[in-house]
């Protein structure tokens, strides 16, 4: 979601920035050079631009691990909070919107606020260090004045440090403050006192609402989702307060009794869809803990309760207004299982899709909701702390662009599996597993709120994500996942002139799902300089293909599919067209500064994703899947999915392999994504962020299938060995950070 359109072209048309300095003597003075001097060895040197001819080499591959700040100083990358968390599009910041035009290349920041950390900071403590002005916290890149005086790095104001902070919660000892978790450490998150409480912390609550319509029992999901839900019932976040409900839908709404004192489910039905009420409010959403036994009851019996109804009709509006009063007081989330088109009652749709009509590059209209009624539910659900999460699994059009919008201003999530079928789609199916568990179990935060606040003279213009914007630079998400990233796009509306340091930071204050209320803070600090060769120098190839993809999905949705695929080439003409011709110098050659030497190549792949392809098979449904993933997929999961790494397997040898003694794993290397790669003799496999593929050459060595499948030759592979070797070869080369603890395969 972007809350601004992204204008006549994909670089925003930002205001013009020729204020004069803003230091004063209320801030302090000639701050730049003080917060440098201070930091040492954080000094804003810059990386000269080495230029590259495109035409030279064929073999131009990214690197496995994008290094994405190596225009940084070691000790500033040190300092920062790590890349696929918190980066920007460019290193090093321009010092004034003029430049920044001139280089033709979009600033915006990637934020990544609820990653999943193995080793996070977590401070508790009765006062929280903030900025008296503009509120920022306390981070590694203020400057202390005195050892009772520290200077804010956003808008430079003096603040006294408590005497609390003196204390080291480590060492439990005084000493200097620089000692402090808060001043060390570029990510840390604290345990907030009441203050930062509206309300005393809500228990968990978790309501699921099942698609029960002759088409879904026909696709049996109803029984696999059961089954995953009753064995991850114990794994599922919460204290022992949580809570949980059960609704399920075709032509009415069915509610369900769960307490413990019945002697079985007890299921009420409410046909009045249009005006939906609750049958009986204080017995459908009950204590998790306490009602375990007839909750596994009712998840055993739900199956066979639907096995024979010939209902075609489903009431997904209706179900989700059931839901959202359910949860009113508490917050919570909603969990939909859909598989049909919603045919009756609010929120009903109509089939828009056209199979084998070629696609208009010039109509957008399909891609856009064809009703406001998921939205505006959307808009009350994150007024009550509701968020809605969508398993949509459909082998017919399902209008997920209407649907979706639950999802997206709820600060929830929209799954899709389509042609799901319990025995026509292993593939699907496993897919639809592992997701699911992943989500049932993963960590999970409530009723939270983001800001991102950047040094004096920048603003946030646009925002791109699933939320709700509560105010100019205030996100609201209902709930927050570790799974979910966001994009923001960045002006510059005053001059940086005296500025050396242009510093981000990310705060995301959230309820646990142990009922703590905590704030995970990011930081990130990048040089500002005023030569167009060190802003070029500073580009980040990655982060700039991820940005325009999310500015283009935008462009897509408000101008049309033609017009954004020309701004994506635009963006990539215009920025090396200005490098070479004021920067470089040199003509009658392809040239690229050094950081953007792969951004055509993402460009183009780009273009080739089902999002931006013109005349592309793929229906509606999965085209606006595919656009909602662009804006909402984590860093390195985005990347790999734009440009999937390919990997050859039959030609590994054992040098590098894997060693008790080492805990070494072997690195294969990667290859160029193209079909002269390819070799029927050869087996591959590539990791496409989401999705593992695995290509077996007809003419494979039977040695080679022997080694990996365990089986004699190319026509003896069962589907079934698929899995094991696609978690052998994931687990033994290649990195976990990407995908998220699941293993996948199409």
């Amino acid at each position: 979601m972007g809350t601004q359109g992204p204008g006549v072209g994909l670089m925003p048309n930002m205001a013009g920035a020729n204020a004069t300095p803003y230091m004063n003597n209320q801030y302090g003075s000639n701050q730049s050079n003080q917060l440098q001097n201070q930091m040492g060895k954080l000094s804003v040197q810059q990386t000269a631009t080495q230029a590259v001819n495109l035409l030279d080499g064929r073999n131009m591959l990214p690197p496995q691990k994008d290094d994405i700040n190596s225009s940084l100083t070691p000790d500033m990358q040190k300092k920062n909070a790590r890349a696929n968390i918190l980066c920007c599009t460019l290193s090093n910041v321009p010092e004034n919107d003029s430049l920044l035009k001139k280089c033709k290349l979009p600033f915006g920041i990637l934020v990544h606020p609820f990653k999943d950390l193995s080793n996070l900071a977590v401070i508790q403590s009765s006062t929280i260090v903030r900025c008296r002005s503009c509120r920022t916290y306390i981070n590694p890149f203020v400057t202390f004045t005195e050892s009772r005086r520290w200077r804010c790095n956003m808008c430079y104001r003096i603040n006294e440090v408590p005497e609390e902070f003196c204390y080291d919660p480590t060492t439990k000892s005084y000493g200097e403050p620089t000692r402090r978790p808060e001043i060390k450490s570029a990510t840390y998150e604290f345990i907030a006192p009441s203050e930062y409480m509206l309300r005393a912390p809500q228990p968990a609550a978790y309501v699921f609402a099942f698609d029960v319509s002759f088409n879904a029992i026909e696709t049996g999901y109803l029984k696999m989702a059961c089954e995953l839900i009753k064995d991850n019932l114990d794994k599922m976040p919460g204290d022992s307060r949580a809570l949980i409900g059960f609704l399920t839908f075709n032509k009415s709404v069915n509610f369900y009794n769960l307490r413990n004192d019945q002697s079985q489910p007890h299921m009420l039905i409410v046909s009045d869809i249009d005006d939906i009420f609750l049958p009986a409010p204080e017995d459908l959403l009950v204590n998790l803990k306490e009602n375990k036994e007839m909750i596994i009851q009712f998840l055993d019996s739900l199956p066979e309760t639907f096995a024979s109804t010939r209902d075609i009709h489903s009431a997904t509006g209706a179900a989700m207004q059931a839901a959202l009063k359910l949860m009113t007081a508490t917050g919570g989330r909603i969990t939909i299982f859909q598989t049909t088109l919603p045919s009756v009652g609010p929120g009903a749709l109509e089939n828009r899709d056209e199979p084998g009509v070629k696609s208009n590059p010039k109509d957008t209209a399909k891609l856009n909701p064809a009703t406001d009624f998921y939205k505006k539910l959307a808009l009350d659900c994150a007024a009550d702390q509701v968020s809605v999460d969508i398993f949509q699994l459909s082998s017919q059009y399902a209008d997920c662009s209407s649907l979706m919008c639950a999802a997206k201003y709820s600060g929830g999530c929209f799954s899709y599996f389509p042609n799901f079928h319990i025995s026509r789609n292993r593939a699907m199916v496993e897919k639809f597993e592992n997701d699911l568990v992943r989500y049932i179990t993963r960590k999970i935060g409530f009723e939270a709120v983001m800001r991102v606040r950047c040094t004096k003279g920048l603003s946030i213009h646009t925002f791109h994500g699933n939320f709700f914007v509560r105010s100019t630079d205030l996100l609201s998400l209902p709930n927050v996942n570790p799974d979910s990233a966001f994009g923001m796009q960045i002006s510059i509306e005053d001059n940086l002139t005296d500025v050396g340091l242009a510093c981000f930071q990310s705060a995301l204050l959230y309820t646990s799902s142990r009922g703590e209320r905590r704030i995970r803070v990011h930081n990130l600090a990048l040089p500002v300089t005023k030569k167009m060769n060190d802003v070029y120098a500073g580009a980040n190839a990655s982060a700039i293909a991820l940005m325009l993809s999310k500015m283009a999905v935008d462009r897509t949705l408000t101008a049309s599919l033609g017009d954004a695929r020309e701004a994506l080439l635009n963006a990539v003409v215009d920025c090396l067209g200005v490098y070479k011709s004021v920067v470089s110098g040199r003509s009658g050659e392809m040239i690229a500064p050094n950081s953007l030497k792969y951004l055509p190549l993402y460009i183009l792949s780009l273009l080739k994703q089902t999002s931006f392809r013109l005349g592309s098979t793929a229906n509606l449904d999965t085209k606006c899947y595919e656009m909602q993933q662009l804006k909402v997929m984590p860093f390195d999961v985005a990347l790999l999915t734009i440009y999937p790494a390919l990997y050859s397997l039959h030609d590994m040898t054992d040098e590098g392999a894997i060693t008790t003694k080492s805990g070494s794993v072997p690195q294969p290397p990667r290859l160029i994504l193209s079909g002269e790669k390819l070799s029927r003799v050869g087996i591959f496999l590539m990791d496409a962020g989401q999705e593992f593929y695995i290509w077996v050459g007809k003419d494979a060595a039977h040695a080679d299938i022997q080694c990996l499948f365990g089986v004699a030759n190319y026509e003896s592979i069962p589907e079934d060995m698929v899995d094991f070797i696609i978690k052998y070869c994931v687990l033994t080369m290649t990195s976990s950070d990407a995908h998220s603890n699941t293993f996948e395969h199409t």
